[in-house]
């Protein structure tokens, strides 16, 4: 696992060493052990390494066996044995045990076919010095980060937003169109960010540089077979079982230990009772839970524990330490946030790298490919009530789905209708299942600043996200396109980003995810609904596939959605001095994205009712972290996260 940024300039206007060295700086947690820079007359491309294979000699950058082509990669080529025995059996003799050579030869070999070949997680640059062209490439579901913009002619990559920054030529601008998609998806459409003319290579996706231009390419895409496909639950248990101790079992490929994160859920008890399986030794876990009983799930960890015998460490957060940890997150997030649900897994990576590990792994991605989402069900819900409106009995239903969200398990039936009943008439609508959703996020734009309102006021989020849905969505079963929209909008841009790579790298542990292999999202995809979403029993084949296997509380447990406090992390009397700053009327004014009369109405609101809505959470949240986001990224405000020296810096010259 490492970092990667790089400048290609043809016109070659300046020492680009020293500004990839200070690009690779500002994120040199992403790879602490070892630092490399390659530099020929048009490129120069870098990383920061964190060893995990081949740590000997598996250094970067390095060429492929002619010379032509140089590599920097971040993340990891899962089926890189039997990759390096065909490059083998085509007479090739590689120099190292890593499989960043192996990935770099078949590059070489196959080019940007060679894409398919790999089940990885993966940003990769390669240079090739012959026809001086940038090939980068990100791995097909965004697990790892990539980040461009181009500047002056000059194309600049990078890992993260803040590598890019390192240069002046780079401007520092929010995009109000932007800020819009995130305060409705809580992640903006890729290629976009947060910030004006900083793009994210999308996932399943590669591009060139040459001095022809920039070219962008799609090599995988999300697509979904036949609901109704005949298959037995027999057939597709054991087609499953066959998958995902494959997936299992090639991530356990390291030379360091992998360990693995145990939350009490269904899905980490499955990662962990295959790894068991595999490797009956001893594995470490980890877990964190929470001083609010409202969102803590140690029972069931403790559970787990027992049932898998597993070496489990475990640790408890306050809200307070919440509220410290946040600014961090945000700054390592590289974008606002509607959610405070990244920083325990920014403390809980803490925990794993001071236990000396560098490998976890997890278990995201089943609720997306297994419909696993009270999402999906909620759909189900409100399309049988929208057919009999009158129902008094259908918001009761909501209930069921939603018992350990406060607000939600003590309200009327009629405060549930009005909130659930929302577009009841609009089915037909594509993106129905998640209207509700992005509505509430709406709120958010309610205490929108008057100039940012009328710059944003003729662009529409959904309208946006609808031109850009595949041919054949309107062809899907409503439950798949649910599930697109979750895996490609919310997954990608959100959950593996915030929760997942930013929070692991920022203290340099690598996550992965067997539910994420491709081979088992593809399969997932062709499965009939029938075997994700049985009626309203979620992730129906998985529960069949671990009874017996994972304690029985767990399997029949209903899904508690992964949460963390708010309100009472930034509205607690022993809340940080940042909060009432970021809240404050001279910050609110100054960063000009909200109506700083509207938010103090809502705080006063919040603070007569003594509780605040997931709404107003949610608005909270997010103003908070625009704030943070535009001291620490607009203003350059950021001497708290100083950046660490390269380790072991090693410079290839090529003339």
């Amino acid at each position: 696992m490492c970092g990667v940024a790089g400048i290609v300039d043809f016109s070659r206007r300046t020492d680009r060493i020293p500004a990839v060295g200070a690009m690779l700086r500002s994120f040199s947690y992403r790879g602490p052990d070892e630092s490399g820079i390659y530099n020929s007359p048009n490129a120069t491309i870098g990383n920061v390494r964190l060893s995990i294979i081949d740590l000997v000699s598996g250094q970067q950058p390095l060429s492929d066996l002619s010379g032509r082509y140089w590599i920097v990669f971040n993340g990891e080529i899962f089926n890189y044995f039997e990759l390096r025995k065909d490059l083998e059996n085509k007479g090739l003799t590689l120099k190292t045990q890593s499989d960043t050579e192996v990935l770099v030869n078949l590059f070489a070999q196959y080019g940007e076919k060679c894409l398919s070949l790999l089940n990885g997680q993966f940003a990769v640059a390669i240079w090739d010095k012959a026809e001086e062209t940038l090939f980068i490439a990100r791995d097909r579901v965004g697990i790892r980060p990539l980040f461009y913009t181009i500047s002056n002619g000059a194309l600049y990559f990078s890992s993260e937003i803040k590598g890019l920054f390192q240069n002046s030529e780079v401007r520092r601008e929010l995009s109000p169109e932007n800020l819009s998609q995130i305060y409705t998806f809580w992640t903006a459409l890729t290629p976009a960010t947060v910030f004006r003319d900083i793009n994210e290579l999308s996932p399943g996706h590669f591009l060139t540089f040459s001095k022809k231009g920039l070219a962008v390419t799609r090599f995988w895409d999300l697509g979904f077979g036949n609901s109704s496909a005949e298959i037995s639950v027999s057939d597709a248990l054991d087609r499953f079982n066959e998958l995902f101790a494959s997936a299992v079992r090639i991530r356990l490929r390291a030379d360091v230990e992998v360990a693995a994160y145990l939350s009490g859920g269904i899905d980490s008890s499955t990662t962990v009772a295959y790894i068991k399986d595999i490797e009956p030794g001893i594995l470490n876990t980890f877990s964190i839970g929470f001083e609010d009983k409202d969102f803590d799930e140690t029972k069931y960890q403790e559970e787990a524990v027992r049932y898998l015998n597993t070496n489990h460490r475990a640790i408890s957060c306050t809200s307070r330490e919440i509220a410290d940890a946040f600014p961090r997150v945000v700054w390592h997030s590289e974008t606002p946030l509607t959610r405070t649900a990244p920083t325990p897994m920014l403390i809980l990576s803490k925990l794993v790298r001071d236990n000396n590990i560098k490998v976890v792994i997890t278990g995201e991605g089943s609720d997306e490919i297994l419909a696993g989402y009270d999402i999906f069900r909620e759909a189900i819900i409100r399309r049988f009530w929208a057919s009999q409106p009158g129902s008094s009995m259908r918001p009761a239903l909501l209930k069921k789905i939603y018992p350990d969200i406060p607000h939600l398990r003590n309200a009327s039936p009629n405060i549930l209708k009005m909130f659930f009943g929302y577009r009841l008439e609009d089915t037909a609508n594509p993106l129905y299942s998640h209207l509700l959703r992005w509505n509430n996020s709406n709120h958010i734009k309610k205490h929108f600043s008057e100039q940012i309102r009328e710059t944003v006021s003729g662009y529409d989020p959904l309208a946006d996200l609808t031109d850009r849905l595949p041919d054949s969505f309107n062809d899907w079963s409503p439950l798949a396109r649910s599930q697109w929209l979750e895996t490609t909008v919310f997954m990608s841009g959100y959950l593996l980003s915030s929760q997942g790579d930013r929070m692991a790298m920022a203290n340099s542990v690598e996550g992965r995810y067997p539910f994420l292999d491709y081979r088992v999202i593809e399969f997932c995809a062709s499965l009939p609904d029938r075997l994700k979403l049985n009626g309203l029993n979620e992730k129906y084949l998985l529960k069949k596939l671990m009874q017996g296997r994972i304690p029985e509380s767990i399997v029949k447990r209903p899904k508690q959605p992964y949460r963390a406090p708010i309100s009472s992390v930034f509205l607690g009397i022993d809340r940080p001095e940042y909060v009432d700053e970021m809240l404050s009327e001279k910050i609110t004014k100054q960063c000009g994205i909200f109506n700083y009369e509207s938010l103090s109405a809502l705080l006063g609101k919040i603070g007569k009712a003594g509780t605040a809505s997931e709404m107003d959470n949610m608005v909270l949240t997010a103003v908070i972290s625009t704030h943070l986001v535009h001291r620490q990224f607009i203003e350059n405000e950021n001497k708290e996260f100083s950046n660490r020296p390269l380790d072991n810096l090693r410079i290839v010259e090529d003339h």
